[in-house]
């Protein structure tokens, strides 16, 4: 298979939840990484996804990034075929700490706001490869998952459930430390 479209990543801190009790989809999904290598560039990026009220439209959604041509990268191009695929890039500040083998987490200012990620308890790394599926790209990489998490949002604590599964099969909350989406 002939690969058109990728991106690579290292540092990633990965956390998908449920914010709202009775929920029946994640309202939340930041995906950090420490830096994203593309085509068209590397940078601190990833994306997110705020929905503190399920009935009402994203606070926030989008690919973040702090260069605005890698962020704008990710839509048409690895995302292209999903509901990701016409996301706006967002300037970001992103920030990715790791105190490993304990914790992890991200830090990442869009505008006035602010997400703060921090994950325990984490896991065995272990390599995943993961075939198109649900979303249109392969997955190669390392994960280790992580046993609790926590979200603060402008320095508030959110309560937090995560789901038992994810739209990419990786655990709702882990650290990845390299890996790449390929189509």
């Amino acid at each position: 298979m002939a690969i058109e479209n990728w991106m690579a990543w290292e540092g990633g801190v990965d956390l998908v939840g449920l914010t709202q009790a009775g929920g029946e989809a994640p309202n939340l999904i930041l995906h950090i990484a420490r830096m994203v290598h593309t085509p068209v560039g590397s940078a601190p990026s990833g994306m997110i996804l705020w929905q503190p009220d399920s009935s009402a439209p994203p606070v926030l959604a989008g690919f973040v990034s702090e260069n605005p041509e890698v962020g704008a990268y990710f839509g048409p191009h690895i995302f292209a075929g999903t509901p990701f695929e016409n996301a706006p890039a967002l300037d970001a500040k992103i920030e990715v700490w790791t105190e490993l083998p304990h914790a992890v987490g991200a830090r990442v200012t869009i505008g006035d706001m602010v997400f703060e990620s921090h994950m325990a308890q984490i896991g065995d790394l272990e390599q995943v490869n993961r075939a198109p599926g649900p979303l249109p790209f392969a997955q190669q990489g390392l994960e280790a998952s992580a046993q609790s998490a926590s979200l603060r949002v402008n320095g508030e604590v959110i309560a937090l459930t995560l789901p038992e599964g994810t739209m990419t099969g990786a655990p709702a909350a882990c650290w990845a430390p390299c890996g790449l989406y390929a189509r």
